[in-house]
């Protein structure tokens, strides 16, 4: 199979198409990107079909990231590989200027794929012990997918930019810890430390449409296990035992209490139970029962109160039993993004010349994402999200005619993919462009 490069001459007509000065051209711009991505297309879509059917789980992105590496070296990039692990960070120079950081993601989730589609994963792993089935149910797919043609549209507009492009494929999203991995293993002293950073996400909404926000941009994580103790016997002879089983359904019920009646509620934050592990037949009260969750918020004095909040509702359920007190660990996770109010600024001058009304702000997501790793390093940042479904369809849903949208981690989530591709590379290169632009940064 041919690799993602364009002959020569289509590069050169690429650049040729578009002025040689730094005010960006945006209408220009934008219609010589698209043509260069329909052209393109077939190939990015085999990349993203197969990428789609072959997910990879956090850190064993091995065939994934190999892929990604050979596709950037044959675009001229420069490809470190196994930073962080998995991770890969591709370099471009392009003379003397700003260094600009694009990010995706390549890890995929420990559930089952249920769309249908004929290259939907039907591939198993195993993940903490047990075999899985894995799939790409967040879009990660169509993150790298954009990640590449956004990569060749830029080196075919080499000739409108100066500086450094730094492309990085980062594992580990999905449990939070592939951004500090790669941090950890030098991105930003073994590679030049960026002067901005893009990425992006896709979500439930009409494609072509891309929400954006200044300042909080998602909420900050953290897991939570508990272990209730009891005192196991027969399921005949409940007085005779401390039942953890009853002590952790109560918890999952009292907890919701530190949402509803002690945080404030113009605050966002919420508590979810995902994993209940306890017990081995149904005549038998274990000795102990395992919860795992997830604890959300965006603002760090939110998260305090809610964490002492489920702390002190799980020694007091476990009190009420006259059970031992439980093991409690709440780990701080992700941090929330923050998007820099002056890159925004430029970047949005572009976009909205680009998308008119389908380039809009909208509220944070509440779920959490470890790209805020970068900017907290000091990397002034911008991450927005793109729509993946057909207008019809989510008009049916928001009216009531049709089924809810499958959002993401959902096993029906089943982006359109090239609407949806399209649009994440016409923005990110025209977001790029415009970080590169002197006069789109007001200087």
């Amino acid at each position: 199979m041919k690799r993602f490069v364009s002959p020569l001459i289509a590069s050169l007509a690429l650049c040729s198409a578009l002025p040689a000065h730094a005010e960006l051209d945006v209408a220009r711009l934008k219609a010589t990107i698209e043509s260069s991505i329909e052209t393109d297309y077939p190939r990015l879509d085999a990349i993203y079909q197969d990428i789609h059917a072959h997910p990879e789980l956090a850190f064993q992105e091995v065939k994934t990231a190999a892929k990604l590496a050979a596709e950037m070296r044959a675009l001229g990039f420069e490809v470190t590989e196994h930073v962080g692990k998995t991770g890969l960070v591709a370099l471009y120079k392009n003379g003397a200027g700003p260094t600009i950081m694009v990010r995706t993601e390549m890890d995929a989730l420990p559930m089952e794929e249920k769309t249908g589609l004929p290259y939907a994963s039907r591939d198993k792993t195993t993940w903490q012990g047990r075999e899985t089935f894995v799939a790409h149910s967040c879009g990660h797919d169509i993150h790298m997918a954009s990640w590449l043609g956004t990569a060749k549209t830029l080196v075919g507009l080499k000739d409108q930019w100066h500086g450094t492009l730094m492309f990085i494929a980062q594992p580990a999203e999905e449990i939070g810890a592939g951004a500090m991995a790669m941090l950890w293993d030098g991105l930003f002293t073994r590679f030049p430390k960026p002067d901005f950073a893009f990425g992006l996400h896709d979500g439930p909404f009409t494609y072509g449409h891309i929400n954006y926000r200044v300042g909080v941009g998602s909420s900050i994580s953290s897991s939570l296990a508990i272990t209730f103790h009891g005192r196991g016997g027969h399921g005949a002879a409940p007085q005779l035992t401390i039942d953890p089983v009853l002590i952790a359904a109560r918890f999952i019920v009292d907890v919701q209490s530190v949402i509803s009646r002690e945080k404030d509620p113009v605050e966002f934050g919420v508590v979810s139970i995902g994993a209940i592990h306890g017990g081995t037949a149904e005549n038998i009260i274990p000795d102990d029962v395992v919860l795992r969750g997830t604890v959300r918020s965006f603002k760090p004095e939110v998260r305090a109160k809610m964490a002492a909040g489920i702390e002190r509702t799980a020694k007091a359920v476990a009190a009420m039993s006259d059970a031992p007190p439980p093991d409690i660990t709440i780990t701080e996770g992700a941090k929330a993004v923050m998007n820099d109010p002056a890159l925004v600024a430029t970047a949005e001058k572009a976009l909205k010349a680009a998308f008119g009304d389908k380039f809009r702000t909208a509220p944070p997501v509440t779920a959490s994402e470890d790209f805020s790793e970068y900017a907290d390093s000091g990397v002034p940042s911008m991450f927005f999200n793109i729509g993946v479904y057909e207008p019809g369809r989510v008009a049916a849903a928001l009216n009531g005619t049709a089924p809810p949208l499958p959002p993401n981690h959902s096993p029906l989530f089943a982006p359109v993919p090239k609407p949806t591709i399209q649009t994440g590379v016409t923005a990110m290169t025209l977001a790029v462009l415009s970080a590169f632009d002197q006069p789109a940064r007001g200087q």
